[in-house]
């Protein structure tokens, strides 16, 4: 039953036909474009779900997929990226505590890719640093388009090694280090917990349940997966969240100078809004 592509012996039948017809699905469902590269991902993450439901070929797992639309969701889940870390480029979250300083107005940020939970939660601890206690007037949203890194991320364990690089007092002050069967895991302390809503949200949805105004969004490493036209939807939609003097973070491989009728630099890749793009001040 498999066949040998690449020098590998692999159980389904897989051929360019149906890396194009996954990659089409995709695209449709999610606005994610995937690079040519991407073959052998989409293989593997795809060949369990095939192994799950019994299939035996590609085609018969997409037409499954077309009849039941529960499978969307696990269909999306396992061909998206997931890579994050605790304060992951970490000049931006200096941005975040000099914009809270100056901009005691702020009320709420917008973590547009959640994934297991790292970002949205250092953006907590600076929250909270900043203000010096969990209480805040501060409203965090965090978003994902995949459901199984939500509920990771609502949970709040990690491996220990994910903190290793954090100061003694964040690790101290946020985190509870795991004892007997929870040795080598820690959890985040409840109230940076609570500090933090999780939605899942597809970028591509016409309607947000993130509404207006957003004083500061994440959206880091998110816009590469989409095609160009793609990423001028979704840069205009956001922009038209933020007032002129909010913020918009971009990840370090992503650069807006196709969109300078939406934003303009304000930094290493942090962008305020056009005049025209945002909401005016104040609103």
């Amino acid at each position: 039953m498999g066949n040998r592509e690449g020098g590998d012996q692999r159980e389904f039948h897989y051929g360019k036909p149906d890396f194009e017809a996954v990659r089409s699905l995709l695209y449709q469902l999610t606005g994610i474009r995937l690079a040519d590269s991407k073959d052998s991902m989409v293989y593997s993450r795809l060949a369990r779900r095939l192994r799950a439901l019994r299939l035996t070929t590609f085609p018969d797992y997409l037409a499954y997929l077309n009849r039941h639309s529960a499978e969307e969701e696990l269909f999306i889940n396992a061909l998206t990226t997931n890579l994050t870390s605790f304060f992951r480029e970490p000049h931006h979250f200096d941005v975040l505590q000099q914009y809270l300083a100056h901009h005691p107005e702020t009320r709420q940020i917008w973590c547009a890719a959640s994934s297991t939970g790292e970002e949205p939660y250092s953006i907590a601890m600076v929250v909270a640093e900043h203000f010096g206690r969990f209480d805040t007037p501060i409203k965090i949203i965090a978003t994902d388009i995949d459901s199984n890194v939500l509920r990771h991320a609502e949970q709040g364990i990690y491996q220990i090694d994910r903190i290793k690089g954090l100061p003694e007092q964040r690790c101290k002050q946020f985190f509870f280090k795991g004892k007997g069967p929870r040795a080598g895991y820690v959890k985040v302390v409840p109230e940076l917990r609570a500090m933090v809503e999780f939605r899942q949200l597809n970028l591509l949805s016409p309607n947000w349940s993130v509404k207006a105004p957003i004083n500061i969004i994440f959206c880091r490493n998110v816009m590469i997966y989409f095609d160009r036209p793609t990423q001028l939807t979704i840069l205009e939609r956001m922009i038209k969240l933020l007032p002129n003097n909010g913020l918009y973070i971009a990840g370090h491989s992503e650069n807006f100078s196709h969109a300078s009728h939406l934003v303009k630099p304000a930094g290493k890749t942090t962008y305020r809004p056009n005049m025209m793009g945002g909401l005016s001040n104040g609103v």
